[in-house]
């Protein structure tokens, strides 16, 4: 079993964001913890040798992941730099452009071993390698930064692979209700997705404790994570949330409405709500209006107050009715 340490430490030089002086340690594998003892971020002080053009030279740098193994950025440890091959120092758009590659989660550094990437013994970009990828020499160009193409092979698999699996491992172990109310209410969609699937069970039963935390995802911003929501909840869920629905649907952009009013369609409508639909078949363009009309066709029945209000739409209904019974 991995050893695990609790230390305090105090930060300098940028190495962390400032708020936090707790950090469990998982061997060279570092949590970073604010003052209450809650998990903020992994990070790893980096030594590797990057070999290139027949010599190695040390490389220093901080890695920075998210909770799930997500890289997010790099640090530069006081007193160190980067260099090319011709011991020209990394400038400030090499760190910028280094970030850029590391952050990317697919790059051609996947598919390539590195001397399928250059010239033996150089650090020129071989000709083939369009082949092997795919991409044009211009593409794969603009991967790489030109005289450092070791070095960007070397930390982009520093920061990707394994390091994601050890540390989804470790946050694994971490799981409580705290942090899964802290992902479900995050920004970060890595989190969200990762949280939902933990709280909402492959029937779509949503726990309870979590509840209001998949309602306001829903309501959020990320019409990706509120999509997946309202897809993964089962109608029980929304059975008592009718008008919430509905009102949601109104606000929300023309994807995610849609995707609202088809998980209506699979409701059991109160005579409330039925009636707020009925009543908004008169706006919206031809597949909200069809939508809208989906809806009420998939009810049991009707009340006459509904029937009334659909005016010469109750054709329609009738219509798809049919069409569903006869199929």
């Amino acid at each position: 079993m991995r050893n695990v340490l609790l230390v305090i430490l105090l930060f300098s030089g940028g190495l962390a964001y400032g708020q936090e002086r707790n950090v469990r340690v998982y061997d060279s594998l570092k949590l970073a913890l604010d003052d209450n003892g809650r998990p903020l971020y992994f990070f790893r002080n980096i030594y590797t040798p990057v070999c290139n053009t027949g010599e190695c030279k040390p490389v220093y740098i901080n890695f920075f992941w998210d909770l799930l193994g997500n890289y997010t950025r790099f640090t530069m440890p006081a007193n160190e730099v980067l260099t090319k091959t011709d011991h020209r120092e990394f400038q400030e758009k090499d760190y910028a452009k280094l970030q850029e590659i590391i952050a990317k989660e697919t790059s051609i550094f996947s598919e390539l071993k590195m001397e399928d990437l250059v010239v033996k013994g150089t650090e020129k970009i071989s000709d083939s390698v369009d082949v092997k990828t795919g991409a044009t020499l211009k593409t794969i160009k603009n991967e790489v930064i030109e005289g450092a193409v070791f070095t960007c092979y070397t930390l982009w698999h520093l920061a990707h692979g394994k390091t994601t699996d050890e540390i989804r491992s470790i946050t694994e172990t971490l799981a409580d209700a705290s942090l899964l109310h802290s992902f479900l209410q995050s920004n970060n969609h890595h989190y969200q997705y990762w949280a939902m699937d933990k709280v909402i069970n492959a029937k779509g039963h949503v726990t309870a404790a979590y509840e209001a935390d998949i309602v306001r995802i829903i309501e959020g911003n990320n019409i990706f994570t509120a999509r997946y929501a309202l897809q993964k909840a089962n109608s029980s869920f929304f059975a008592g949330r009718q008008l919430w629905l509905w009102e949601t649907a109104d606000k929300a952009v023309y994807p995610l409405q849609m995707a609202i009013y088809k998980k209506m369609a699979g409701l059991v409508l109160t005579d409330a709500v039925a009636l707020k639909v009925a009543k908004a078949l008169t706006t919206g363009n031809q597949e909200q209006v069809k939508s809208k009309l989906e809806i009420l066709a998939a009810q049991p029945a009707l009340s006459q107050t509904v029937k009334r209000q659909l005016g010469p739409f109750a054709k329609d209904i009738q219509q798809m009715e049919h069409k569903k019974h006869s199929n």
